[in-house]
């Protein structure tokens, strides 16, 4: 469904002569610095209204309905194009767990970048979409049998090895005729990202084979082992919602040694370095982002020196950005349904929640919801923005500021909103998922259609 949608008033220029933080105070308060939490086609326009694409976000939510995700083509194209960039000499490989549909799977492609999945299903959506099964990898701590066979069947260039048992479960059922692939995820000890829960450079958490233990050492041996098994590579990532380099910079070290000790063990080089992703990005203005430019020159130099150090050649450095390349590039609009002042508290609760935004009651994160569709020149005030649903948990965004006339009827757009939102969705309470709507020089169109109650139903089997 393709429809075109055009903002009452032309798009406002970038940046403002003369300011070039102009457009983000307009967009994200009077007194933000630095880059805006929007996709930067966002424009102010008139009557409060903002448009992304091209596209009025109010006439979008008339005519597509809220909850509703509205994702910028070209912000993720553009995104895309800045890792290749960055790294012209790596592989880049999409994180699809961030967010993934058959349209997002076109544009990774038609930019260059392969695809990382976790499943038979991610799997096979994007091998029926066209995408090259070499160009895609294959990750999770616990694959299923069918994840496997799925990944052998459809061919998928690499499978990351996770755990001791899954060496011999794939060695099992790869054909005779064939060799698979692998790399061996390593654990290389680093604490590092924005929560507890997505921290997985350690050893106290589920992901990986350790350096310190040996069973990555280990895990090496077993697959040099297995004449059907390839072994092409290490892999490691250490975390989600990292803002600095640094502990990249100390992951490629650690896995450098590794790779020569691998060498000097089994004679054996191996030929690629996978350093993942977990780059951070801004969820509220103010909030620090991963300089890509910068992660790519310090990882590079650390890359070559090190392996100068240990005369080993330069493997293919790979890497697998996700929230960085979807998450900006999406906004969530949601209308409020209520308003409650409770005490000292002003809750506002609008059409969605935690079904379509499960991630500040699992990680607690912040974000900058803004009024748009009118303007009010009511001072701000204190709230927590709720959703629907009966839990408690159920907040999408916490002690934030909205005008203090916020009332039923209004429209709330939330940025930064393109990724492990409806990549996390529930159907709880059996509220359908919302669309997704994409966004491109004025023009809009249905990428994923929303969840009706009879697509829901037809699951239900029993009598």
């Amino acid at each position: 469904m393709t429809v075109s949608l055009h903002p009452s008033l032309p798009s406002l220029p970038s940046s403002l002569p003369g300011d070039p933080g102009a457009l983000s105070r307009l967009l994200d308060g009077a007194g933000t610095d630095g880059p805006s939490v929007w996709p930067r086609s966002a424009r102010p326009e008139a009557g409060g209204d903002v448009s992304v694409g091209g596209v009025s976000l109010t006439e979008a939510a008339d005519r597509f309905g809220t909850p509703l995700y509205v994702l910028d083509e070209q912000e993720v194209r553009e995104r895309c194009r800045t890792y290749r960039a960055a790294f012209p000499q790596a592989d880049v490989v999409y994180a699809a767990k961030a967010f993934l549909c058959r349209a997002m799977a076109h544009w990774v492609r038609e930019e260059g970048l392969g695809l990382d999945v976790c499943s038979a299903g991610e799997l096979a959506l994007a091998v029926t979409t066209g995408f090259p099964p070499e160009k895609i990898v294959l990750h999770g701590n616990a694959k299923s049998p069918e994840d496997l066979r799925t990944a052998l069947r459809l061919g998928v260039g690499v499978i990351v090895v996770d755990s001791a048992s899954e060496i011999a479960r794939l060695a099992a059922i790869t054909p005779a005729d064939a060799r698979q692939q692998v790399m061996v995820r390593v654990v290389p000890g680093i604490a590092a990202g924005g929560h507890a829960k997505v921290r997985t450079g350690t050893d106290d958490q589920k992901f990986g084979l350790s350096i310190t233990d040996g069973s990555a050492q280990h895990a090496v041996a077993r697959i040099l082992d297995q004449r059907h098994l390839e072994l092409v590579g290490l892999h490691c990532h250490i975390g989600s919602q990292i803002g600095s380099v640094k502990p990249y910079v100390t992951a490629v070290r650690r896995l450098v040694g590794l790779l020569a000790r691998i060498r000097e063990q089994h004679g054996v080089v191996l030929p690629r370095l996978n350093i993942g992703g977990g780059h951070a990005i801004a969820y509220r203005p103010g909030e620090p982002s991963l300089d890509v430019g910068v992660l790519a020159d310090r990882v590079r130099t650390e890359l070559a020196d090190g392996c100068a150090r240990a005369h080993l050649p330069l493997p293919l450095l790979m890497l697998e950005p996700g929230r960085a390349i979807a998450g900006p590039a999406g906004v969530a609009v949601y209308h409020v349904l209520a308003v409650k002042r409770t005490g000292e508290h002003t809750f506002v609760a609008v059409d969605g929640g935690m079904s379509d935004n499960p991630r500040p009651a699992l990680y607690g994160v912040r974000y900058a919801p803004r009024l748009i569709g009118r303007h009010s020149s009511a001072p701000p005030r204190t709230v927590t923005v709720v959703g629907r649903h009966c839990e408690a948990g159920d907040v999408l965004a916490d002690e934030v500021e909205l005008p203090g006339d916020v009332r039923p009827g209004d429209l709330l757009a939330v940025p930064a909103a393109g990724a492990y939102h409806l990549s996390m969705a529930s159907g709880y309470n059996l509220v359908g998922r919302p669309p997704v709507v994409a966004v491109s020089g004025g023009i809009a169109r249905v990428l994923v259609r929303r969840e009706s109650l009879d697509d829901m139903t037809r699951r239900d089997v029993g009598l």
